[in-house]
């Protein structure tokens, strides 16, 4: 699957992407990951942005460089998902996720910042508004990672076992390793004993009610 993200700050990513699952999937070729930058398609690489016509606060980036960005993102490709990133958009969740990885190799996620994207961008490409959460960011830098995190575990072959997929088992909200016991500022803290049984089917009965009282 390919990655094609349009911001104004890739080096933002460098650190989450160069570490843990998501290294291995890049190295393992489950996924790739292309930045394109609209100062680089910017006639003044220095402005891509300015004030939003009827007045407002913060800068508005320029349609211009986004639209030729996109463009060099989606090349020829025929069937590409492109993704907008807004706090009012179309919640973000596993299923979404699932169903990218699903039916999509190629997908232009549109990360905007200050005051947002020119519409029209949205308007030519017919892109799909999602959001991550009912909250408002600095930039959209944090939601494509969050998006490629949650896509990316959904792949085939990235987390070696599907069962790893924590939404396709029974795993408890609670979860404990050795050792047994200890204690801390003199009280005592220990393992519960069912964990400790072998017994699996109490085990299993334990987790599932303990997910059902966190719900």
């Amino acid at each position: 699957m390919l990655f094609h993200i349009i911001t104004l700050f890739p080096n933002s990513f460098d650190s989450y992407i160069s570490e843990s699952i998501i290294a291995r999937a890049i190295i393992n070729k489950k996924i790739k990951i292309k930045f394109y930058n609209p100062r680089d398609f910017a006639k003044n690489k220095r402005q891509v942005d300015d004030k939003p016509y009827g007045g407002g606060p913060g800068m508005v980036i320029k349609a211009e460089p986004v639209i030729k960005a996109i463009q060099k993102a989606k090349g020829q490709k025929k069937k590409v998902k492109i993704i907008f990133l807004s706090p009012s958009g179309k919640q973000f969740d596993n299923s979404y996720a699932k169903n990218i990885s699903e039916n999509y190799k190629d997908i232009i996620i549109i990360s905007g910042h200050y005051e947002g994207v020119d519409e029209r961008v949205k308007k030519i490409f017919k892109t799909e508004d999602i959001s991550i959460g009912p909250f408002v960011l600095t930039g959209g830098e944090l939601p494509a990672m969050v998006m490629i995190d949650s896509i990316t575990r959904q792949i085939k072959g990235v987390l070696g076992d599907i069962e790893s997929l924590e939404e396709n088992r029974n795993a408890s909200p609670e979860v404990y390793t050795r050792p047994e016991s200890f204690k801390h500022k003199g009280k005592n803290y220990k393992v519960p004993e069912v964990l400790l049984s072998g017994h699996h089917k109490e085990i299993e009965k334990w987790r599932k009610l303990k997910t059902n009282s966190k719900n």
